[in-house]
């Protein structure tokens, strides 16, 4: 009976935290009515976003393609980061290559995103693994809506970004003093785990569930716990580095984007009254031929007049409109494909030098944060004297899939 209990409870917290939200216009931003003190803020590291894999259909149809993809999976979290950082509920908000140790992970995934329709999947959790909640967001947007955007102020999507940080920051707002508090001792002890497990692994615990919780705190003015800290604040600054040039890259990316997305979605709406043009062209003009057909077979009075001949004529006319009208179509995927191919060829990703080298940037810098994190760790071990530990990235949270990063370009 216990088990069925727990196993209903987790049912009904999964169902309760996983749901679809369809954004309404004009949401706006939720604001901190007072300047929050230091010992209140969270820092937010938002994970370079995902996406679900294009179909024939977006390919072939709609002149998406991977590039584009790759494009957004960036754009759209730094771009919820400007969003977060205006509330004033939040201290750093970072977007970062991978998994982090931040007070507060924000993970996304791209479900679809066309110019006319933007849906996102979004999960939030803290450093103790607790989840906030797991929801989709999805809006659909007027031709209108393309102008008067803003960078870093106001997207044509700016309605569901105001939804997902008035979401985060109404849950921060439900969190106690003492919660915010366990929160920050949990995060710095599992980068204080990561970067030395002997010396540091018996402060948190781990249950069946992946929480962290405190087992105890180290002293005051703890001498290895301060070696950690310089070395997190090694960390902070070159994830400030990263972000910059993430900064860099959204400010070069935002007109042509924001171009490509208006064109887009003209195009994808034009598309589709053109082949429901054409559609009904057929239709019509295959239906007078039959009944031209069925008439002058049917009675032999009208088979001596014009009326058949007439139908047939106006119906094989129609059925060309309609074959017309498919070339048509097929213009505009042409100028969907190119658009594409534009918006890949200006999307090109930044050649940047992080820590002495020069790295190229082609999506996630998850390859060159891992790499750092390593250089981290020796750091840490040649500071202490103490053996390097083992990076939580690779152990207890798993591998995550790095995009190029080649360094020395």
């Amino acid at each position: 009976m216990n088990r069925l209990f727990l196993v209903l409870t987790a049912l009904l917290i999964l169902f309760g935290c996983a749901h679809k939200v369809k954004v309404a216009d004009g949401v706006k931003p939720m604001l901190a009515g007072e300047e929050l003190a230091g010992a209140e803020l969270l820092d937010v590291a938002i994970a370079v976003f995902d996406s679900k894999e294009l179909t024939e259909k977006d390919t072939e149809t709609l002149g998406l393609s991977e590039e584009i993809r790759r494009a957004e999976e960036r754009f759209v979290p730094i771009h919820l980061k400007y969003t977060m950082q205006r509330s004033g509920y939040w201290g750093a908000v970072r977007v970062v290559p991978g998994e982090n140790n931040a007070h507060v992970q924000v993970r996304g995934t791209i479900d679809r995103a066309d110019g006319e329709e933007l849906s996102l999947s979004i999960e939030a959790v803290d450093a103790l693994g607790v989840p906030w909640f797991a929801r989709t967001y999805s809006e659909r947007l007027k031709p209108s809506e393309h102008k008067g955007i803003v960078p870093e102020k106001k997207d044509p999507f700016q309605d569901l970004y105001n939804t997902i940080a008035n979401d985060l920051a109404e849950h921060r707002k439900k969190l106690t003093a003492e919660e915010v508090l366990e929160i920050q001792h949990v995060s710095e002890l599992r980068f204080a785990r990561n970067m030395a497990p002997d010396t540091f692994e018996g402060y948190l615990a781990l249950d069946e569930e992946g929480r962290n919780s405190l087992n105890r705190l180290p002293v005051v003015d703890d001498p290895m716990l301060e070696r950690v800290r310089a070395v997190q604040v090694r960390d902070h600054m070159l994830l400030d580095t990263i972000n910059g040039y993430y900064d860099t890259y959204y400010q070069d990316l935002w007109q042509p984007y924001g171009d490509w997305r208006s064109l887009h979605a003209e195009e994808v709406a034009a598309l589709r009254k053109v082949e429901s043009q054409a559609l009904t062209r057929q239709l019509l003009g295959a239906a007078a031929v039959i009944g031209g057909i069925l008439v002058s077979a049917g009675d032999s009075n009208a088979a001596n007049s014009s009326l058949p001949g007439v139908m047939i004529t106006g119906g094989a006319a129609a059925i060309y409109s309609g074959f017309q009208k498919r070339e048509e179509t097929k213009i505009h995927k042409d100028v969907l494909e190119e658009l594409s191919i534009s918006f890949s060829s200006e999307a090109e990703p930044l050649v940047v030098e992080v820590i002495g080298e020069t790295v190229r940037l082609t999506g996630s810098a998850e390859e060159q944060y891992q790499k750092w994190r390593e250089m981290l760790r020796d750091i840490y071990a040649s500071e202490t004297g103490l053996p390097p530990g083992r990076s939580e990235v690779e152990g207890e949270q798993g591998d995550y899939p790095a995009e190029e990063m080649t360094p020395g370009q």
